[in-house]
């Protein structure tokens, strides 16, 4: 029987009240009618799959969605019986598990469809289905064409039932609407197409987190988010983001300390060298972990209610800050690289400006190897 270790020198801490909060936030901004299907895949973008869909269900979410099978399994495995849509492609070798473990898989290609209804012909009812349409991803899914081709010579496969009808916005985010609502155009074509052939589509699903807050006449039957589940968005400035509380934070404790004099250098490929007496503490987290390289000379974190900055390569297990001027630093202190220490907060926004990337790269790259410790909702 496995045990969590007494202490850990590196941790992410999960709220998940915070994601019960976020969650309702959203919810208050849905259109009538329209319901949630929370998106868990690349481990609930770093928060823990099985513990955040367990608290999602726990606050009502009936639906979730993750990107491959292997993701799903290992939610059934751990008790979790809701619908769980496939967001991935699925192979024609994975129909077996696909079968076994009740998933729904997102249809994007016409071979996929045939092949899936030749499976399903072998049980006792229509499997469900959703079909994903291309209107602008340049990803996966059906052209309106093929979509048409189907409908229109009447392959679609009495073996399977079309639950779902689903396309995926590309710039909801964008400071141009005019993308999104062209994507919304071509949708609602695919929408009306199936109609018209006699299809009645109980759900309906476009819009993540951003196209949740800008384009409520895309919100349909369910709505798909991800990232402001987890408390973050990407929504520009002139738009007005619901009241949103990070999730994770990220910490860990000084391994040592060391006075480095002018001149003498830190870590690799001396990128760093002291212009002073410098004070340098050593932190076990690195690249490994998640801690992105490119904070390299540039991220901070806190310690002591203080902002240290990084100095020197983050390596791939440890990485050095200075806290030359933050008084009393001893050997085992806390250091926040995700969160809040009294008016001090950094965030993965802060973090992915200073990496030059975005927040959920930030979050999805933790490692799985940083103990999880939840707080429930």
């Amino acid at each position: 029987m496995s045990t969590q270790p007494t202490f850990l020198p590196a941790v992410a801490t999960i709220d998940l009240t915070a994601l019960a909060y976020n969650l309702l936030q959203l919810r208050r901004i849905l259109s009538p009618g329209c319901d949630v299907m929370g998106v868990v895949k690349a481990n609930a973008y770093g928060h823990g799959a099985i513990e955040t869909a367990q608290t999602l269900i726990r606050h009502g979410v009936v639906r979730l969605a993750v990107f491959s099978i292997d993701e799903a399994i290992s939610l059934r495995q751990a008790g979790v019986t809701v619908s769980i849509v496939i967001l991935g492609p699925v192979f024609h070798q994975q129909f077996p598990d696909l079968f076994m473990h009740r998933l729904t898989p997102a249809v994007s290609d016409p071979s996929t469809l045939i092949a899936l209804g030749q499976h399903a012909a072998q049980g006792s009812s229509p499997y469900p289905i959703h079909l994903k349409i291309e209107t602008g991803m340049g990803r996966l899914g059906l052209t309106q064409n093929e979509l048409e081709t189907i409908l229109a010579k009447h392959t679609f496969p009495s073996s399977l039932r079309l639950e779902g009808l689903m396309s995926h916005l590309a710039d909801s985010d964008g400071s141009d609407p005019d993308p999104t609502d062209q994507q919304i155009c071509r949708f609602e074509r695919a929408i009306k197409s199936v109609r018209e052939a006699g299809f009645s589509v109980p759900l309906i699903h476009l819009s993540n987190s951003a196209g949740i807050v800008r384009f409520p006449s895309a919100h349909y039957s369910l709505v798909r988010p991800g990232i402001m589940l987890y408390g973050y968005h990407t929504l520009p400035p002139t738009v007005q983001a619901p009241d949103l509380r990070p999730v994770l934070s990220l910490t860990t404790r000084i391994a040592q300390l060391r006075l480095i004099q002018p001149g003498e250098t830190v870590s690799y490929n001396r990128t760093f060298m002291a212009k002073q007496p410098t004070r340098v503490a050593v932190l076990p987290i690195g690249y490994s972990d998640g801690l992105n390289r490119q904070l390299s000379n540039r991220g901070h974190v806190l310690v002591r209610e203080r902002r240290a900055p990084i100095v020197g390569r983050v390596c791939m297990d440890m990485v050095m800050i200075d806290v030359t001027t933050i008084p009393g630093v001893t050997v085992g202190d806390e250091v926040m690289l995700i969160g809040q220490q009294a008016s001090e907060r950094i965030t993965a926004d802060n973090l992915a400006e200073w990496a030059g990337t975005i927040s959920y790269e930030i979050l999805c790259a933790i490692s799985p190897q940083i103990p999880r410790l939840y707080h429930s909702a």
